[in-house]
């Protein structure tokens, strides 16, 4: 009976050690997780888990490096960057639930540009691709092929297809036959012509190209 009692009480000894200032052990511990940073002047609260989500970033090993640690606080303690918080924003909310959420008013490459700086490989990556997809779509959009067909007779196909300019391009040449005078035994032939319209241009109007083309 009595080293039941003694071991009782040792367990119990044990049990109330673990509690310090109203907090378990545990408590305290994960208290000590949050990391506050100082991030151009605006100030951010998080966890070392979620900053350490890429081992190799920088702000993994602001929170590991002791000679960072001791180096770049403030008077409050929190770690101290010269960035800006906006573009700080989207990157720290990747880091916590892996989405890339960009404000409206933020544009990708100034976050592409923290992504690196804090060289989060994956968010680079990320958004090099929506970028490169971007280009890729504005690049589609921004031409569209125009088409004309031209007649000519044999003897005048040579001067005709010297005359594509303005940046006009000979897709086709058709040989028709003979024109319609009997009188005539030249050939006819068709001139197919194509010409790049970009959309940059103010006046889109396909006629304002066709017109560059000059006739013989």
């Amino acid at each position: 009976v009595c080293l039941m009692f003694g071991l009782f009480s040792l367990l119990r000894m044990t049990s109330d050690a673990t509690v310090t200032n109203g907090y378990t052990k545990h408590e305290t511990s994960s208290k000590k997780e949050w990391v506050r940073l100082n991030v151009g002047g605006t100030t951010f609260l998080t966890t070392k888990q979620t900053l350490c989500k890429d081992p190799h970033s920088f702000l993994c090993r602001i929170c590991h490096d002791e000679q960072l640690i001791d180096s770049m606080r403030d008077s409050t303690g929190a770690f101290l960057i010269d960035r800006d918080p906006n573009y700080f924003s989207p990157v720290l909310n990747y880091l916590r639930h892996g989405k890339l959420i960009i404000d409206k008013n933020l544009i990708e490459e100034g976050v592409l540009a923290e992504a690196e700086f804090y060289q989060i490989s994956s968010l680079v990556r990320l958004l090099k691709q929506k970028l490169r997809e971007k280009d890729e779509g504005t690049q589609s959009k921004r031409t569209q092929q125009v088409y004309r067909v031209l007649q000519s007779h044999e003897d005048e196909l040579t001067q005709m297809l010297s005359t594509l300019s303005d940046g006009w391009k000979c897709e086709q040449v058709i040989n028709i036959g003979s024109g319609y005078s009997y009188e005539c035994n030249q050939s006819e032939f068709l001139i197919l012509a194509s010409y790049q319209l970009d959309s940059t241009d103010n006046d889109q109007s396909p006629n304002k190209f066709i017109n560059k083309l000059q006739l013989p």
